[in-house]
């Protein structure tokens, strides 16, 4: 790959006291990466280095605030990985990076920040590593996340360094560890405060060469990871098989798997999602500077109490409104456990959950509301109910404060309408539970103006949620795509299928759950509000069938009643007996019935006969349909809107990049074909227009 450098990105100074130090600092950028012109500069410097009899040691460091070296250019892999050239490009970081084992006098990495990847490697290469105590100091190998696996001799080094066991649960889990934590692994031999972080790896050096690592040894099996993603197992049999090969022979293994990683469809989708996942966090350059300090909730039920919380504890001081005084505290109760829970999961001390909690005010009374910048409405999801609020907040918001909805599926229009200001209203829709969900749908409505959208934009992103702008229509995109599928396998089990079944073949096939699970997750009551919200604006596709009135009006709500398509005792799930038996019984009834509500072949359905595969795309194929009729009506303007959103907001497999990158590794013309065989028996598998277009053209969503 070629080598384009415009300046320097690693200077070389000596001291009297024949230390080298190598600080990594790239012009013009926040982070270090490696790319192959960053590779050549080191490499150069290696050569200097050893024709240099004078020198007694070398220290690596970085001048950036938060950043060690952030690893391999991504950029640089996924192009290869597309043009066949990722082979030379990983044999050349190895061929550096050897360079830098091979060194005969000592070597340290000063690690302040994060070094995550090839960054980590590399210090990996040193005899020592040291590492400041700073919370921006995050250390790991992520590659797995990212379907790849370390190969610049992570598989080869870290085992050696640190017990096998340890060093394969590092690299299968691909997390990011805080320098203590680093420490107790082995990651790291030391820590200290940054201003003594060289000081403390000049005294490291003088202990000369550090000693090989004992003989390596596996001293328990490690379990191969059950994972739709195949690098975590393909990193593992690196682990095992290059333990005990020479170090060049693991070398080969790690480049030849990375190699055949990078070929696959999975893995350039997950690392397609990691740059969606940094152009949604950092959005483009004309993004506001305004500071959001100030907002209220309007609605303290389990959506309003666990907005208000993510905002404190994101530095926002935050007014929680209810007309309801069991309301407000039910809300602060859900306020206090998810604190709770964070504290317990070390996400945040106690300091911290005090101060977040601090910031709430719970009211039931009115308050002034000119002051607040942003007022987010959670009320009950009745439209009627949610326009008498926006009239109200109409009078008591400030001239520039921005009135959004979380609804998920209401017109944001209409209580746009009902406002002085409707060019300030907008929706932003959290998903549950908003302390783990990241996307937020930004809902432009009519009237909002672009003022209003990018203020949102810019508040959504301080307070660490990814936005995603949808027009605004029934269902905006998450709802509208991902309800046709819930719905159709509440169907399938009314059929007769199974619900162990129809959730398996999916979850098999990648998604987080599967449909009839995530309705019990969801709510069964909610769902039928959303479900008929949308049938009324969409048809058949978004019909909500008897078997979900049945458990709604038994109360049988899913996980929060203890009962929906399973039964549910604490963690554990169970067949719903009292469901299968209704089920039987309706099919008895209609057993030589007679009518024209009565399908003559019920017992002859052929839904009940479908294949794992067949199963499995008629439900996926039902998501494909739908995000691509988003595109199609420009409620989300790019194919990655779309894809990501659902990645996002439903777990939508990611290694498989979302619905429509998905339908394009299928086949768009296959995908046609699959859904016009449905349409024959059920018209709300028709395909759409741009689906078919795709297929005649030969054209694909995506133009790279």
């Amino acid at each position: 790959m070629p080598a384009v450098a415009t300046a320097p990105m690693i200077r070389r100074e000596i001291g009297d006291d024949r230390i080298c130090l190598l600080t990594f600092d790239r012009p013009e950028s926040g982070a270090n990466i490696f790319d192959a012109a960053t590779l050549d500069e080191l490499n150069e410097h290696l050569e200097v280095i050893e024709r240099d009899a004078s020198l007694r040691g070398v220290i690596i460091a970085s001048a950036k605030k938060s950043i060690f070296i952030a690893g391999a250019d991504l950029k640089t892999i996924l192009q290869g990985a597309q043009t066949g050239e990722m082979r030379a490009f990983i044999a050349q970081g190895q061929s550096v990076v050897n360079r830098l084992a091979g060194l005969k006098i000592p070597t340290i990495a000063a690690i302040h920040g994060a070094s995550a990847g090839g960054g980590y490697e590399v210090t990996l290469a040193c005899d020592y590593r040291v590492a400041s105590d700073e919370p921006v100091t995050r250390i790991g190998l992520p590659e797995t996340t990212l379907g790849l696996i370390p190969a610049w001799g992570g598989c080869t080094r870290l085992p050696r360094w640190i017990a096998a066991e340890k060093a394969a649960e590092v690299i299968l889990k691909g997390k990011l560890y805080s320098a203590q934590e680093a420490l107790k692994l082995g990651l790291v031999d030391e820590i200290a405060s940054r201003d003594q972080l060289l000081n403390l790896a000049r005294t490291k050096l003088r202990g000369g060469k550090r000693k090989p690592p004992a003989e390596p040894k596996l001293d328990q099996e490690i379990p191969a990871p059950r994972d739709h993603n195949p690098a975590p197992a393909r990193a593992l049999e690196v682990i095992k098989k290059g333990l005990f090969a020479s170090t060049q022979q693991s070398l080969a293994f790690e480049l030849d798997s990375i190699v055949d990683l990078g070929k696959t469809d999975s893995t350039q989708n997950l690392i397609r999602n990691f740059f969606l996942a940094e152009k949604y966090k950092k959005g483009t350059s004309k993004a506001r500077s305004e500071k959001f300090v100030h907002a209220a909730v309007i609605g303290a039920g389990i959506m309003g109490s666990s907005i208000a919380q993510w905002l404190s504890s994101h530095g926002v001081t935050v007014i929680l409104r209810d007309i309801a005084r069991e309301q407000i505290d039910r809300g602060l109760a859900n306020i206090e456990k998810i604190y709770g829970d964070a504290v317990k999961r070390g996400l945040v001390t106690q300091e911290k959950a005090k101060e977040g909690r601090a910031r709430i005010v719970a009211s039931m009374a009115p308050m002034e509301l000119r002051d607040v910048q942003f007022v987010i409405e959670a009320a009950s999801e009745k439209l009627s109910v949610k326009k008498e609020v926006f009239r109200e907040l109409a009078m008591e918001a400030g001239p520039k404060t921005i009135v959004a909805t979380n609804t998920s599926a209401l017109p944001v229009s209409e209580l746009a309408e009902v406002t002085v200001s409707p060019e300030h209203v907008i929706g932003l829709h959290f998903f549950n539970p908003v302390s783990r969900m990241k996307l937020v749908e930004v809902v432009m409505a009519k009237e909002t103006s672009e003022e209003t959208r990018d203020r949102s934009l810019t508040f959504v992103r301080q307070i660490g949620k990814l936005p995603v702008i949808v027009r605004d229509s029934p269902g905006f995109l998450v709802n509208r795509v991902l309800f046709p599928y819930l719905l159709d396998a509440a169907e399938l089990f009314e059929s007769g299928l199974d619900a162990e079944k129809i959730d398996n073949v999916v979850v098999k096939w990648g998604m987080p759950m599967g449909p009839l699970r995530l309705i019990d997750e969801i709510g069964v009551d909610i769902t039928v509000d959303i479900g008929s919200t949308l049938e009324k604006a969409y048809g058949r596709r978004h019909h909500v069938p008897t078997v979900l009135l049945w458990l709604r009006d038994r109360q049988m709500l899913g996980r929060k009643t203890g009962a929906g398509f399973y039964k549910y005792d604490g963690k554990a799930q169970m067949p719903n007996d009292s469901l299968t038996q209704w089920r039987r019984a309706l099919h008895g009834e209609l057993e030589g019935a007679e009518g024209p509500n009565i399908p003559p072949d019920w017992h002859r359905d052929p839904r009940l006969r479908l294949r794992e595969d067949e199963l499995t795309h008629r439900l996926i194929f039902l998501m494909v349909n739908e995000a691509a009729r988003c595109l199609e009506e420009q409620v989300v303007e790019l194919p990655e809107d779309a894809d990501y959103g659902m990645i996002l907001g439903t777990g939508f497999a990611p290694f498989r990049g979302g619905p429509l990158r998905f339908a394009e590794h299928f086949g768009l013309k296959k995908a046609v074909e699959e859904l016009e065989r449905l349409a024959q028996i059920e018209e709300k598998f028709l395909p759409c227009e741009i689906l078919k277009k795709h297929a005649r053209d030969g054209t694909k969503f995506y133009a790279e």
